[in-house]
């Protein structure tokens, strides 16, 4: 099976510890491209967030894609142009801002170039704007200044505090959102049905490619769908047991020792069954 799409994470998979790829990963991401393999960046980040990298891996170049807001909002790199978008139901920014205030946690909202704050912002929010690059706004009036659509709304605080709210607040919101974990500081909400995987399938029909033929790597809770779907599924060293446990395949390096660049050497490179060069020569 010639594998024909690589489906990469950013944080934690195609980024090292400091947020950066390395040289090695990026000139393995570089080859495959070269050699007509598509590439997505699948990432909760905003569209903002995962242009930086985007970039640095020649995507402008090559006509990969950019998955944002896990699987909510689709972007042709080479283009700019959006493909695919889905936005939350617009009562539900202000119905989480007041259980945020109820359970004094960090709530925002991502609106085009800000992360528009509906609590003080913590220090997760300023973690998250150093990573995308986007300022925080702190608006008092959130619940009636947030009155556009939405793609995703960032619930921020301490671990334990959001591990035991996250299933509240996914009973509570069921028929209308899916809630993750991306770190153990934050909680994604995203429109009903919306991951990864979600997002993936319309961009595969798109490119009639079939699931058989795609590699999907990752190393957190919001990749398993993507990881269960792929012909294969990679979790990286550094990634939890529980992710481990349903991949096809385990990087032998983590995240900080190019784990992504040996994915590329065995299922593309290596002249093994499936890889590009043994389909191109």
């Amino acid at each position: 099976m010639g594998y024909e799409l690589l489906v990469l994470d950013i944080d934690g998979t195609v980024t090292n510890s400091e947020k950066k790829v390395l040289p090695k990963t990026r000139e393995a991401v570089f080859q495959i491209q070269r050699m007509g393999v598509k590439v997505v960046l699948a990432s909760g980040r905003p569209p903002e967030g995962v242009l930086p990298v985007a970039g640095e891996l020649g995507f402008d170049r090559y006509g990969s894609y950019i998955l944002a807001f896990n699987g909510g909002k689709i972007l042709d790199a080479r283009t700019g142009r959006c493909v695919f978008e889905k936005c939350l139901p617009r009562h539900l920014p202000g119905c989480l801002w007041e259980d945020a205030v109820r359970n004094q946690i960090g709530m925002a909202a991502y609106r085009t170039g800000t992360i528009v704050a509906g609590t003080e912002p913590d220090a997760y929010m300023l973690q998250e704007s150093r990573i995308t690059g986007m300022p925080v706004e702190y608006r008092k009036d959130f619940k009636r200044y947030v009155n556009f659509s939405v793609n995703e709304c960032l619930l921020t605080g301490e671990p334990e505090m959001l591990e035991n709210l996250e299933p509240v607040l996914t009973r509570k919101y069921f028929h209308e959102v899916q809630i993750f974990h991306s770190e153990p500081f934050y909680l994604e909400v995203v429109p009903k049905n919306i991951d990864k995987a979600y997002g993936l399938k319309y961009l595969l029909e798109r490119l009639k490619i079939s699931w058989e033929k795609v590699v999907c790597c990752g190393d957190s809770y919001n990749d398993i769908n993507m990881i269960r779907h792929a012909g294969l599924g990679v979790a990286m060293a550094n990634a939890p047991e529980e992710i481990q446990a349903m991949a096809g395949y385990i990087t032998t390096a983590d995240n900080d020792h190019d784990g992504i660049a040996e994915v590329i050497e065995k299922f593309f490179l290596s002249g093994g069954s499936g890889s590009v060069r043994e389909r191109l020569f």
